[in-house]
């Protein structure tokens, strides 16, 4: 596997990261200035943001949960060479559900459909990780 094979999944997830980022500081410039939220009311994290703005800023928090996870395992497999095509497949499920999932955070905000990508995505997560400590505990390559 290449390197940018390997780090084209992160990329992806690292843009959404972003992606959650603009869009949270989007709609709370836009509440600031229509007076819907006020500085005063916000101003020591206070849960005074309107809904849009609330829906994205937990969406964005969520990408510093199972992510993180993800990032340290990418650099782990890269840097003891672990990294093949079931690793790159997996990342790439992992982060498909992971959009999924923003996008069903920040638009119907359905909870049943939103826990379901998040499982999964877990779920993958953790074969990842099962997969990578197998392979480095036995000496695999």
């Amino acid at each position: 596997m290449t390197i940018p094979m390997i780090l084209a999944p992160l990329f992806v997830q690292v843009l959404l990261t972003f992606a959650l980022m603009l869009g949270m500081m989007w709609f709370r410039t836009a509440a600031l200035r229509s007076g819907e939220a006020r500085l005063e009311a916000i101003a020591l994290r206070e849960p005074n943001w309107p809904r849009r703005a609330t829906q994205f800023a937990y969406a964005f928090s969520n990408q510093f949960e199972l992510p993180v996870l993800f990032y340290v395992l990418t650099i782990l497999v890269i840097i003891t060479h672990h990294a093949d095509l079931l690793f790159v497949t997996l990342a790439w499920i992992f982060v498909v559900f992971r959009v999924l999932q923003a996008l069903a955070h920040v638009t119907s905000n359905n909870v049943p459909l939103r826990g379901g990508f998040y499982g999964i995505g877990a779920i993958v997560l953790l074969i990842m990780w099962i997969v990578f400590i197998v392979r480095i505990m036995l000496g695999m390559p």
